[in-house]
């Protein structure tokens, strides 16, 4: 959530800074007046609780001296009555400025390029050699038919549901295994956390309440199917004080992750690449603010080194303004390439939230007998269905098979 005391002091900076994102200006106009009305309302209830003082003190003087206090009761009295009824507008004024902050995304960070789409990113590198072929690649929805089924997984549930068979199942869980063996080895500690989480852990992570048309929410219950790890693991920390010498804390975890694509209609129907349920393993790290920028280049080197390992080429890209996401105050995409499609798709996006997950969550660490907002990143390493893709389409051979790189035979 946006630092309401930084949105007070500065509102001017923190509006030009939104702007980058778009956000929209009545939005922005709207937070801007509760602001000023909150700081007006907060001097009047200041002076109020000085006079409150002073008049405490006098009255205590004329008590001890004997004399008529009754005319300065009458106004203490009022005035302390007039102290609680501004003090309860106070909550309500804050309330509201609450409402609105938490449905206004992260301030992106100064070196974060202008731009209204993705088509305003900015490629940073390209790594590896695009692969030749002496045939016309085709799409992994055209390869090893055994491997994927597309039919089975709407009859079992609907559309953008599949069922991953024979060598299929098994590369899926052979990338899953070799995934969090590299992490682990890069200094990266594993978890395993719940598939369902509620209410509370999705508003710590952004989530909540601007995207709930995106889960897939449990009848009856305050509880919903998880997007992504990045939610349960960043919230493990929730309402937490750590000690400042654990930090980082830097985490990997595989989990099954689940979304409603809502706003995707028509958007890759066919093949794997936008589903409702797909695999991923998460990079995840609670910092200091000191040790931010170079954990998330740390996350970005993992996450890029795991795609070299596997041989495929891919590219890095620094998301513009427009296509940042809600909580992100700087992201770098992962981009592999697709022979089929002939095309660079995303399967990783590394993001540094800042302190805005933190604010939410209320994780903090201690720092010279201080509280302080820790720092939270996260990454894809990597989009397992969408590895399994980029190798499918990448190692292809002329006859429509496909083969294994060095790195996953032994774990095949």
């Amino acid at each position: 959530m946006l630092d309401l005391k930084l949105l007070q002091n500065d509102f001017d900076g923190v509006f030009r800074a939104l702007q980058k994102k778009h956000v929209d200006i009545e939005l922005l106009e709207k937070l801007k007046n509760i602001s000023l009305v909150l700081k007006t309302k907060k001097q009047y209830l200041e002076s109020l609780q000085t006079k409150q003082n002073a008049d405490s003190k006098l009255f205590g003087s004329l008590m001890k001296e004997k004399k008529d206090t009754s005319r300065l009761k009458i106004e203490l009295d009022a005035n302390k009555e007039m102290i609680a009824f501004v003090a309860e507008e106070l909550k309500d004024i804050e309330n509201s400025l609450s409402n609105i902050a938490s449905a206004t995304p992260n301030i992106p960070d100064s070196d974060v390029p202008e731009g209204k789409d993705d088509k305003d990113n900015v490629i940073l590198k390209n790594i590896l050699d695009i692969p030749k072929f002496d045939f016309v690649p085709k799409e992994h929805f055209e390869l090893e038919s055994s491997w994927i089924d597309f039919e089975r997984g709407a009859k079992l549930a609907k559309s953008r549901f599949s069922v991953l068979g024979n060598d299929g199942a098994k590369l899926e869980r052979a990338l899953i295994n070799y995934m969090l063996d590299f992490n682990t080895k890069r200094g990266f500690r594993e978890v395993n956390v719940p598939y369902i989480v509620n209410r509370e852990s999705l508003f710590g992570t952004g989530q909540l309440p601007k995207f709930e048309e995106d889960l897939f929410k449990i009848e009856g219950e305050e509880l919903f199917l998880i997007p992504t790890s990045e939610v349960p693991v960043t919230n493990l920390f929730r309402n937490e004080i750590l000690n400042e010498e654990d930090l980082p804390i830097k985490l990997t975890c595989y989990s099954a992750c689940f979304r409603k694509e809502a706003g995707s209609a028509g958007r890759d129907t066919r093949g794997m690449i936008r589903q409702h349920q797909f695999d991923k393993v998460e990079l995840v790290s609670i910092t200091t603010p000191e040790q931010s920028k170079k954990v998330f280049e740390e996350m970005l080197c993992c996450a890029s080194d795991l795609l070299t390992s596997l041989g495929l080429p891919h590219r890095h890209l620094l998301l513009c303004g427009g296509d940042l996401g809600f909580s992100a105050a700087k992201t770098v995409d992962l981009e592999v390439w697709l022979p089929g499609q002939n095309r660079y798709r995303e399967i990783s996006s590394v993001s540094n939230t800042k302190d805005f997950q933190a604010r939410r969550a209320k994780i903090r660490y201690k720092s010279d007998k201080k509280n302080v907002l820790v720092h939270t990143l996260n990454g894809s390493s990597l989009a397992v269905g969408r590895t399994l893709i980029a190798i499918m389409e990448n190692y292809q051979q002329k006859d429509g098979s496909v083969k294994i790189p060095q790195v996953l035979q032994d774990y095949m």
